[in-house]
């Protein structure tokens, strides 16, 4: 029992389904049919029969998700073997293939680079504006310094 329960908490933080955790899911749903099967003896009220229906729903439908995703973890495993069948069979090939040098090593390969020995001009569509030059006692607008100062003159006047 102490397993179990070890084995249930482990399987908590790793991803997919477990046997452990679809066994401890089985059994906690087996226990909320016979206890809704207990308040419906003892109440006769149809709301039971409704949770009921609704728990077996959930039941059948989780069970059905468990067998779904087993079945795509087997289809990755396969389509992984396959490629790494394909991937061994094209190194082994490349491997038959190669001739292997006896004298100086071969230089490296260097790819070669195309470019146009032309320079395309392009010509200036309308007029350049040149910016005003400021006046030497004015300020600028975009200034940093100048809202600086107008902040701390901001400033002054509150504390007046």
């Amino acid at each position: 029992m102490a397993n179990f329960v070890e084995e249930l908490w482990s399987s908590i933080f790793i991803p997919g389904t477990t046997p452990t955790l679809l066994i401890a899911t089985n059994a906690t749903f087996a226990a909320l049919q016979l206890v809704l099967f207990g308040l419906l003896i003892g109440t006769h009220s149809l709301h039971f029969v409704v949770l009921s229906v609704i728990c077996g729903g959930l039941w059948c439908s989780i069970n059905w998700f468990a067998a779904e995703l087993k079945k795509e973890q087997v289809r990755e495993a396969e389509a992984k073997a396959k490629a790494d069948t394909i991937a061994r069979q094209t190194a082994d090939e490349s491997e038959e293939t190669e001739v292997e040098s006896v004298g100086a090593p071969a230089p490296p390969r260097v790819p070669k680079i195309s470019a146009s020995k032309e320079v395309e001009v392009v010509e200036q569509v309308g007029e350049l504006k040149q910016r005003p030059e400021p006046s030497p006692g004015s300020r600028s607008g975009v200034s940093t310094e100048d809202e600086w100062e107008k902040v701390s003159e901001n400033e002054t006047e509150k504390d007046k």
